[in-house]
């Protein structure tokens, strides 16, 4: 028996051969290069610090010339000094006793009486102006802290007219603020303060007139000074006016106060 033939074996068929690399050649460059691609970029805020405006080149006037400083008026102290009336000690007052009141001048005790007010009893002194036509109520513990006395005594009125005698004291000053310590002192009641102010105001017949609120005002403290002589002295008031002008009648002829009266204060 015979063999088949073998068949032959190639190296083909061994080992497959490598295949061949394909090269692709580069591309030519375009004529239009492709647009760059950026990245957007956040918004800065904008400061909060702010930016001084530029230099103006406006015409700046040049500072007023310096002026020492003036010394400041002692006026509105001495208008509270002067309306502030000074602690009194307690006095008894009893049905006709005559009495000063530092707002209205001369009155008459009526008596005293007690009240009824919110459920409390209330002891209060009944004074009557007869000029005024007018009744005040005073409570009992309240006469001495709100300027209730009774008229002054002999010395103290003395002193008082004996500064009538006296050279007139004028300031440098407005009118107004001069007006305003008078209507203080007058209002305060004490004799000596309202006596100075019927001597700084009085004029003679040798003197200029006066304005209508100076006259005003000297008139008012006249009429409160003779209303508490009158009182004093049991006459009328017409009788302590002309006491009173008597007194003034002695005062200096000449100039109304001199340089050494007269008072540093700057006018307004």
């Amino acid at each position: 028996m015979t063999k088949p033939a073998a068949k032959p074996v190639t190296k083909a068929s061994a080992k497959p051969p490598a295949p061949t690399p394909v090269v692709t050649p580069p591309r030519p460059p375009s004529a239009n290069p492709p647009a760059a691609v950026t990245t957007p970029v956040a918004p800065i805020p904008p400061s909060r610090t702010p930016i001084p405006p530029p230099p103006s080149r406006a015409i700046v006037s040049p500072p007023p010339p310096h002026r020492p400083p003036q010394r400041p008026s002692a006026a509105p102290a001495m208008v509270a000094a002067a309306a502030k009336a000074p602690p009194r000690q307690k006095e008894d007052f009893k049905a006709g006793d005559h009495v000063v009141y530092p707002t209205h001048g001369v009155g008459q005790v009526q008596g005293i009486e007690t009240v009824e007010a919110a459920g409390y009893s209330l002891q209060v002194i009944v004074v009557t102006f007869e000029e005024n036509r007018m009744t005040l109520r005073v409570p009992v513990n309240k006469a001495a802290s709100s300027g209730l006395r009774k008229l002054a005594a002999g010395a103290a009125m003395q002193i008082a007219l004996d500064t009538l005698k006296g050279r007139a004291r004028i300031k440098r000053t407005m009118w107004s603020r001069r007006a305003q310590e008078y209507e203080a002192k007058i209002n305060s009641g004490d004799p000596l303060q309202i006596a100075e102010v019927v001597r700084d105001l009085h004029r003679n017949a040798g003197q200029p007139d006066q304005s209508f609120s100076e006259r005003q005002i000297y008139e008012q403290a006249l009429d409160r000074l003779a209303a508490e002589v009158a009182a004093i002295d049991a006459t009328d008031k017409q009788g302590a006016i002309n006491k009173i002008l008597s007194y003034l009648s002695k005062a200096d002829k000449g100039a109304k106060g001199d340089p050494g009266d007269k008072l540093d204060d700057a006018e307004d």
